[in-house]
Parts: structure tokens; sequence; C-alpha cells
């Protein structure tokens, strides 16, 4: 019998094929790359571009703005009952987000844009709630916990790619529909490159021992500490979804014909992949209460400058303090989880995903109804200024009391 076949090495295969943790940190990152950068993002920088080929309004990019947000609330609530094997719910979400991404650039008009926008927004929260539980346990198990903020820099770098390119297209005469379809292909190659690293885990007998014990397990009771922070959540998926719906749009509107108008939306790319590498750098000794009261009063006062002070200047500082927090508070709030459900923490960031869904909700038909009223944007994100207040307030009464 050769060594190959030796009952030890055959044991150990497994073990040698796992991912190593750059490995693990940096497939979580294009997976929420793709998922986050391109299937949900990539909608802000095409949607000027839409507008202008008159194959929307306002009113109906709006719409399909809500839409995304229905199905990411839809499938983030799915996730609260489901108990799938996390690699693959990832695989499945990737392979959705860029078949939708595709669709996008077929005629299909608003009634089968609407269905792409809803599946692909069920799509990404599959990968922001199993991609970010998966990468964060095994990065847990390799010692490298921390290194977990790092995934969290996918979206943003994604959006800096998206949004510059966009101001390329914009420049060259691209249609939106080509837009669609060259996201996709990138997506496409993406996917391709991180598919073996979210490779199912081999079912052993006390694997899945373990497995069924973890989804059979009774679920923490939901106390004030989650319902705090599930409601708080969700304040920061309302104060934030204006600007990244129609940041394009509000800085056009402000500034006719500036050729900066295109280009604040990779400046908030670029903060939130910088606030992510910064979250990543933060010991898990600090308390995240603390930490989600500063990044919710750092957005605030983001979105606030774009009301009083809409210029390039102004702009260009309130993409970047709106971006700067974006998903570091998103890689606080998901560790603050961990740390009240420990194991059964996909449980609680599957309800906290979607009080976040419900706030995004709210945003898109919000802005576009004040907008009908006012003529412009300045209610609309005074409101979202107003309710990033209230959550960075709940998280600094939340912290008065000692961590458990």
């Amino acid at each position: 019998m050769g060594s190959a076949d030796h009952p030890l090495d055959a044991a150990l295969a497994p073990a040698r094929a796992q991912p190593g943790t750059w490995t693990v940190a940096l497939a979580g990152l294009a997976a929420l790359g793709v998922a986050m950068g391109i299937g949900r993002f990539a909608f802000t920088p095409l949607l000027p571009m839409m507008l202008h080929d008159g194959s929307v309004t306002l009113g109906e990019g709006g719409w399909l703005a809500t839409l995304n947000y229905l199905g990411y609330f839809a499938g983030a609530a799915a996730c609260l009952f489901m108990r799938p094997e996390p690699a693959r719910m990832v695989r499945l979400g990737l392979a959705a987000t860029v078949l939708l991404t595709l669709g996008m650039a077929a005629p299909g008009g608003m009634a089968a844009w609407g269905l792409w926008r809803a599946a692909a927004g069920v799509a990404s929260a599959l990968v922001m709630v199993y991609g970010t539980a998966w990468c964060m346990h095994r990065l847990a198990e390799l010692g490298r916990a921390p290194l977990g903020g790092l995934i969290f820099c996918g979206p943003g770098i994604g959006i800096v790619f998206t949004g510059v390119s966009a101001f390329g297209m914009v420049g060259a005469g691209w249609r939106a529909g080509w837009a669609w379809l060259a996201f996709g292909v990138l997506g496409a190659a993406l996917v391709a490159a991180v598919w073996q690293v979210f490779r199912p885990a081999p079912r052993t007998a006390t694997g899945s021992a373990t497995a069924a014990a973890a989804a059979t397990a009774a679920m923490p009771r939901l106390d004030r500490a989650a319902w705090l922070l599930t409601l708080a959540y969700g304040l920061a998926g309302f104060g934030y979804i204006i600007t990244a719906t129609f940041l394009p749009v509000i800085a056009r509107q402000a500034m006719p014909g500036s050729v900066w108008a295109d280009l604040f939306w990779p400046i908030f790319g670029a903060g939130v992949t910088i606030g992510a590498l910064a979250a990543s750098r933060v010991g898990a000794e600090r308390d995240n209460r603390k930490l989600l009261a500063f990044t919710y009063a750092m957005q605030a006062a983001g979105v606030a400058i774009a009301v009083a002070w809409p210029t390039v200047a102004g702009f260009a500082l309130s993409s970047l303090l709106a971006g700067l927090p974006f998903n570091a508070l998103v890689a606080f709030a998901m560790r603050e989880a961990r740390r009240l459900w420990g194991g059964q923490a996909q449980r609680l960031m599957g309800l906290m995903t979607a009080s976040y869904g419900l706030g995004q909700i709210v945003g898109p038909p919000l802005a576009t109804a004040l907008v009908a009223r006012t003529g412009g944007f300045a209610a609309s994100l005074c409101c979202a200024a107003a309710a990033l207040l209230l959550g960075g307030a709940m998280f600094a009464w939340m912290a008065r009391a000692p961590a458990r």
C-alpha cells in the first residue's frame, strides 16, 4: 500500500484541503464585492445612465431600488428559519447575482427589471449573512478573528470600481445596458476565482452530529440587548440608503453640468474601503457599542454635510464621511452579535440584516415623495441624519451597561 493510501493521510486530507487565513479573508472580500459592490450598488452609478437613456424615470428608479431592498429583507428574513450549509448558500447567492446582473442588460422593461432587482436583493442577503458568518467562523478557528474586518472592504472596492467605470462609460457614450453586461462579466470572473474556496464542509459522522446539534440548538433568548442592537442596526439601514441610492442624482441636481457629479460615488466607495480596513485593525477587546455610537455619529455628519454645504468640496467631504463608517459599523455590529450569541450568532445576524433591510425599504420611496413635494433631497437627507443620530444615541446608552 502506497503512502497516499495510508489511513492517516486519508483522515488528514480534508484538513489539508481547508483554505488558509488570507485565502478565506480575500475570498470573503471578493464575495461581498460581487454581491454588494456589483449586485446591489452598481445600480447607483448606473441610475443616471438609465435616466439619460429614458429607460426609467426617477420614480421608477426609486421603485427598482425599493424592490431590491425588499428582496434583501426577504432573503435576510429567510435566513432566520433556514439551516443550510453556509458555503452552498454563498455559492448559490454569487451565481444568482451574476445571472441577475446580466439580466439587467436585457431589454425587459420595468416588470422584468423589477423582478431581477428583487431577486438580486435576495441573493445579496444570502451572501451577506452566510458569507460573513462562514468567513468570520473560519477566521476565528484559525486564530485570526480580527482579520474578519477585511472582508467588508469588498463592497467598498466594488463601489469604487463600478463608480469609476460608470464615469468612464458616460464619457464614452455607453448605454446603461452595456454597463450592466460589463459588470455581469466582471462578476462572473470573480466568482470563478473564489468558487473553490467556498467548498461545503466534508460530511463526516462527527461533523453531521455537530451540524445536527447546532441546527436543533435552542435559540438564545431575545433579550433587551439583542432587540436594541437589532433596532439600532435597522436605523443604520435607513440612515445611509438615500445617499447610497441617489448620490449621483443629488449631486447632479445641486451642481448641473459639473464633471464631479459622477465621482462622489467612488469617493464614497473609497471611504467604505478605508473604514473597513481600519475596522479590521480594531482589537476584539474594544467595546463594540462605543465604536458603533462613534461610527453612527460620523455617518450622520456625512449625510448632513450634503445638505449644509452643496458644493464640490462639501459633497466630497460628505461622501467620504458617509462612506468611512458604512461597513465599519456593519463589522462592529456583527462582532457584537457574535459576542452576544456566540455559536448561534448567525440567527441574530439574520434578524439584524432583516431589520437593516426594512430600514432600506423606507428610504427610496420617502426620498422620491419628498422630492415631489419639495423639489429637492434636503428633507429626506435630514430625516436620514436624524435616524443615524438616534441609533448612535441608543448605542451610547447601551454602552453604559457593562458588557456581559
